[in-house]
């Protein structure tokens, strides 16, 4: 039997986990019931487990004797939604829901735990470890102003790891399809917050106030020009100011105003050059009488997939879905705390195909996607791990000789 069929075999099992935690998710940070079950899982599989890690995060390893260590990953969270679904597993919790597959992802996990466990049972699994990273807030920041990845990566989630996976289901994709390529995947992502103040009057005497609502109007106006006009255009990056908070009646002149929004970009150049833009931008609005600070807080680097990785990532995956189940997709300027864990180590991110006959939006109330892709996903990141440890010890062995 070959490993889509071992993974074909566990479908209902996953469906159930996958509907299971749908019904109950959990928000960043509190993903308690979730790491109980994928910690139980692993273990009755035969992981050796480590639970605590990151405050709710789950480590699984399986050992095999010497050689490379794989982590794969999935993120646990669900996100603040309240779920719109007639589904007999739609969330039970208000104002919480899976909106983005983490669901899937966490189930997917768990049946790679079960097709690896039982080919080492079997003495045909590669030698080296296999670490499964059962991860919390992907989707937001502590109050430290760090996510998940960043957290597990302080609490020794990837020490010796020689290489890490992960994948996302995405509802937007064909059922079925892959979308892998070597180099930027997932855009990085800062946050951005504009202080403009200026002076309060009465709304009838503007003369006699300096309006922090207008200035901060042709700050934004200004600003919109920097990716344009001091970016290339062969190069990517996005400025999106979302909110403006200002003033405090109709008729009284606006003395102070705050602007926050996101800076996306895949090369450092490009992040400089757009700070530096947004700096002069609202710096000019100083000689009109106002006065202007610019933040920039530091957010999820870019994922960047390992050239090498990524290559034998796409040999395993085409034993499963053949040369024609990759699809093409341009890189995304979302952003993903997988960054972090890519950091330490080479790795490969890929995008799973997981529409329905009508395609859902991740983070929308409604959203779902195809279960019939959990067995498949579960082979993939299973499959890879083994081609991993094959390859990387080919490798260290080729090395050792020389």
């Amino acid at each position: 039997m070959d490993l889509l069929d071992r993974a074909q075999s566990l479908r209902t099992r996953l469906v159930e986990i996958r509907r299971d935690l749908h019904r109950h998710p959990e928000l960043s940070f509190q993903e308690v019931r979730t790491a109980s079950l994928a910690a139980r899982e692993s273990e009755a599989a035969g992981f050796s487990v480590r639970t605590g890690v990151a405050r709710t995060g789950v480590i699984a390893e399986l050992a095999n004797g010497e050689g490379p260590t794989v982590a794969i990953r999935a993120d646990m969270d669900a996100l603040p939604i309240q779920e719109v679904s007639d589904a007999s597993y739609a969330s039970t919790v208000d104002g919480v829901m899976h909106a983005c597959g983490h669901d899937f992802h966490t189930a997917g996990l768990v049946g790679v735990s079960h097709l690896l466990a039982g080919l080492k049972d079997e003495g045909t699994l590669p030698p080296g470890r296999v670490r499964l990273l059962f991860q919390p807030s992907e989707e937001s920041a502590d109050s430290e102003g760090k996510s998940g990845a960043m957290r597990m990566v302080e609490e020794g989630a990837m020490d010796s790891v020689d290489a890490v996976l992960g994948l996302h289901v995405g509802a937007h994709l064909p059922s079925g399809k892959v979308f892998l390529r070597p180099g930027p995947f997932f855009a990085g992502s800062d946050e951005v917050v504009v202080t403009v103040e200026g002076k309060s009057s009465h709304a009838a005497r503007p003369h006699d106030g300096v309006d922090a609502v207008a200035l901060a109007s042709l700050g934004v106006v200004t600003a919109q020009q920097v990716v344009s006009r001091a970016i290339s255009p062969a190069m990517r990056g996005v400025l999106t100011l979302g909110t403006i908070k200002g003033g405090t009646a109709p008729n009284v002149i606006a003395e102070r105003v705050v602007l926050k929004g996101t800076l996306r970009y895949f090369d450092p150049e490009v992040r400089s050059r757009i700070q530096e833009g947004v700096r002069r931008a609202f710096a000019t609005l100083e000689a009109m009488g106002a006065r202007c600070e610019v933040q920039f807080l530091s957010g999820y680097p870019p994922v960047i997939n390992n050239p090498t990785i990524t290559k034998w990532v796409r040999e395993a995956a085409t034993e499963f879905v053949g040369d024609d189940g990759f699809v093409d997709q341009e890189p995304n300027m979302e952003a993903e705390d997988f960054a972090f864990l890519a950091e330490q180590a080479p790795g490969a991110f890929l995008w799973l195909g997981a529409a329905l006959t009508k395609p859902h939006v991740h983070h929308r109330p409604d959203f779902d996607a195809d279960e019939e892709v959990l067995p498949l996903g579960a082979a993939l990141l299973a499959g890879s791990a083994i081609h991993l440890m094959t390859r990387l010890g080919e490798q260290h062995e080729s090395s050792s000789d020389h």
